[in-house]
């Protein structure tokens, strides 16, 4: 389990961004699988979201969704029992753990460390190309955060060397805004984006100030951490996904 130092620089939030390591999962799902969207076997997920949910010191459930890569955010009020729909999770319960789900997309945790409120939002290149983040985070300011209060997390994702693109996605990002150039590099005739950057850009833009980064690329096997473009380029059949927890204490 890695930690943020500056989240943990505020007594407030239990979290963790979770790799492959001690869980109950068998094979390509090798061993913390918490995505219940992949194949594997129910009970080892049920399982492994439990041992999730003791490391973050919570008795209720872990509240997830049902990811879509879209700009769409949730405000929990309760603990939820039906299916979430949507790729952004927002609450001010305490003792109610929200996550995010990744395997090479970008889990980004957020607190407000004076109003006492926080935010899992998952963001893969969609998402943030519909500026999922900026929604959450206007949210939070209509809700009453000052964009000083506010600490934004980008955890573990797929790093740049290895996150090859085509000249397609390239043009679709500099439609919208030629500056998005900056996020790619040309290498050996291949192109390659730069998602922590594009999300990080965004996040100065919008006037954020206190940003962490993890930088472990999901992609390296040496990180230990599920990769759906890994698995495809190994030609495995499906993938795990890597679970992102944040809770108010």
């Amino acid at each position: 389990m890695i930690k943020s130092k500056l989240l943990n620089k505020n007594n407030i939030v239990n979290h963790g961004f979770f790799n492959k390591k001690n869980g109950f999962s068998k094979g390509i799902y090798k061993s913390l699988n918490c995505g219940k969207g992949s194949s594997d076997n129910e009970n080892n997920i049920r399982k492994n979201l439990n041992y999730v949910k003791k490391k973050i010191g919570s008795s209720n459930k872990i509240i997830l969704l049902h990811q879509i890569h879209s700009s769409k955010y949730f405000f929990v009020k309760k603990l939820q029992n039906r299916k979430i729909i949507g790729d952004a999770l927002i609450t001010n319960i305490k003792k109610l753990p929200i996550g995010i789900l990744s395997a090479d997309c970008a889990p980004i945790l957020i607190l407000d460390c004076k109003r006492k409120i926080i935010s899992a939002v998952h963001a893969g290149w969609k998402g943030a190309y519909k500026n999922i983040v900026l929604k959450v985070l206007r949210k939070l300011v209509r809700l009453g955060s000052n964009k000083k209060d506010l600490i934004v997390v980008i955890g573990p994702c797929i790093g740049q060397k290895n996150y090859e693109v085509s000249k397609k996605f390239k043009d679709k990002f500099l439609r919208k805004n030629k500056k998005n150039s900056i996020f790619f590099k040309k290498k050996q005739m291949r192109i390659y984006f730069n998602l922590v950057k594009y999300i990080q850009y965004q996040l100065i833009s919008f006037g954020i100030l206190k940003i962490d980064v993890i930088r472990k690329d999901t992609f390296d096997k040496k990180n230990n951490f599920f990769s759906a473009r890994r698995s495809l380029k190994n030609n495995e059949p499906d993938y795990g996904r890597n679970i992102s927890v944040i809770m108010l204490r």
